[in-house]
């Protein structure tokens, strides 16, 4: 039986459009935008439409609307988007090895810009090794997981790319998937881990770090298939 094929809403077709001419134009924050009169005739839709197309881009940052000065071009506000991308459902329809690979990608890629930017800033070490020291002190799962999020959310903000940011909040999805296996005995062997990654970006000794937290990530893996 064939399916109904969805049509996509015009205010998702507007943004879609609005986002292009932001591009092709290649303008940048804080540019002007042309008003709404003028973007409704462009894109052949009514002003209420583009309105509808730009409270939704004003959300992330995209766009901005201030009275008196229009429509200009945003910054992305990153917060919003880890929120937004947080509580999608598709993360949470992701098989758990799809999250083991998808934190290795982001996690393991920006270990070289850790390392670099530890060299110029001798705030970062001290500052993700006071989370580690709090794991030490962890006594309950609730706490282990809060603080485990904190510590590789932590060195992915310490490689100053901040869009990477809107991907963190998969840790929690993560770790809501794989609570079950978080077991007290290992943590040790988790807090340990962390250290090693640490000392090893501190040291400039990226190869080392990735290896150990690849190992460390995909540890998760073993026990998946030990529940099998």
């Amino acid at each position: 039986m064939l399916q109904t094929v969805e049509r996509p809403k015009l205010r998702d077709v507007v943004a879609q459009r609005l986002k292009a001419y932001i591009t092709d134009e290649n303008l940048k924050s804080g540019d002007r935008l042309p008003t709404e009169t003028e973007l409704a005739t462009k894109f052949g839709v009514s002003r209420l439409s583009l309105r509808e197309a730009t409270k939704a881009l004003e959300f992330i940052g995209i766009v901005e609307s201030k009275p008196g000065k229009g429509l200009t071009v945003g910054r992305v506000n990153m917060e919003r988007v880890t929120e937004y991308l947080g509580f999608h459902p598709a993360l949470h329809d992701v098989s758990p090895l799809e999250l083991i690979d998808t934190r290795v990608v982001i996690e393991a890629g920006v270990l070289p810009q850790v390392a670099a930017r530890m060299k110029r800033d001798p705030s970062l070490y001290p500052s993700l090794n006071a989370i580690n020291e709090e794991l030490r002190r962890a006594h309950t799962v609730q706490r282990w997981v809060e603080l485990d999020i904190a510590f590789h959310r932590g060195l992915i903000a310490a490689s100053g790319l901040s869009p990477l940011l809107a991907f963190a909040d998969l840790l929690a999805v993560f770790f809501q998937r794989f609570r079950e296996s978080v077991k007290v005995a290992e943590w040790a062997k988790g807090v340990e881990s962390h250290q090693r990654i640490l000392d090893a970006l501190a040291s400039g000794r990226v190869r080392e770090a990735n290896r150990d937290l690849r190992n460390h990530i995909e540890s998760h893996r073993g026990r998946l298939e030990t529940a099998k």
